[in-house]
């Protein structure tokens, strides 16, 4: 039977069937003897142990589209980062080390600022604005007055989309109204999930729909650096794409170096200064890390 891992916890996974439901699945150790671990998102194929007690083994699993490091997930077609613009107050900085870190694993990202409804229109809008110029599909809705929310579904549609933010921000409610009409199947997982049992958060898949899937992860606080270089940085910036080639210096890290047309592009207002200064903070801190690793 073929089905899909919508959650992996201490070797078990746990396999969405369709219409047959969900198997809690060991894997086998031909798995372990090759090298490769089933990750939430795999496309595999099981054979049942049990009709009775939805029991079985994970036989196969499917070449994968794609495969994130963080968060460890397979099959992704792009990711939502969800933070409030007021209660709490966005975190920016946070907000681009997620983008950067979706970047680098080549994932299309999109922003949902909640709560919009807390502040001003013209705060909200400068928000959303800095996102958009960077070419950043931006969201603004509120999930208390559910305002917003049919454009936010319509974007989820039909794709398996990585869903991250803080806590507080609303992305438990904003998840709710989208699975709304499917309570019965939710609360089958909840229950086969033993959500009780297990405090650690993991990453999951909740179906929303036909070919419709959300993947919650755990919450992000750190740039995620492995395997990244200083370098590499200004390449996971979009608004920086454009102004390549155009530095003095080949390998320019738009930092001090004169003719830089990055900070000329900032001083005319091309490039926003938050952008810019969240930029000089990761490069500095893979700088850093450079240091201790030599």
């Amino acid at each position: 039977m073929k089905g899909r891992i919508i959650k992996g916890i201490a070797g078990f996974y746990y396999v969405d069937t369709g219409e047959s439901g969900i198997y809690e699945c060991r894997a086998k150790g031909v798995f372990r003897k090759d090298g490769k671990k089933p990750l939430v998102g795999d496309h595999v194929e099981i054979e049942i142990l049990s009709g009775e007690e939805k029991t079985g083994n994970l036989t196969e699993i499917f070449a994968r589209k794609n495969e994130l490091i963080r968060p460890a997930v397979a099959n992704v077609d792009q990711a939502l980062v969800i933070f409030a613009l007021e209660n709490p107050k966005p975190n920016i900085a946070l907000l681009d080390r997620f983008l950067v870190m979706m970047e680098q694993q080549r994932v299309p990202a999109a922003i949902c600022f909640n709560k919009d409804d807390l502040v001003d229109p013209e705060e909200a809008d400068r928000l959303r604005n800095i996102y958009v110029d960077c070419g950043y599909r931006v969201f603004l809705c509120s999930a208390e007055k559910r305002e917003g929310i049919d454009t936010l579904r319509a974007y989820l549609d039909g794709k398996t989309t990585v869903v991250a933010g803080p806590s507080g921000v609303g992305k438990s409610s904003l998840t709710n109204l989208f699975q709304s009409e499917i309570k019965m199947e939710t609360g089958e997982i909840s229950r086969k999930l033993k959500r009780g049992r297990h405090t650690t958060r993991h990453a999951q898949l909740i179906p929303l729909g036909e070919e419709t899937w959300l993947c919650d992860t755990p919450g992000f606080t750190s740039l995620y650096t492995e395997n990244m270089e200083k370098e590499e940085l200004g390449g996971y910036f979009p608004e920086f794409r454009p102004l390549e080639g155009g530095c003095r210096f080949q390998g320019c890290a738009h930092i001090r170096e004169p003719g830089c047309a990055v900070k000329e592009a900032l001083e005319e207002g091309r490039i926003h200064r938050s952008r810019y200064e969240n930029y000089v903070m990761f490069y500095e801190e893979l700088k850093e890390q450079e240091k201790r690793r030599y």
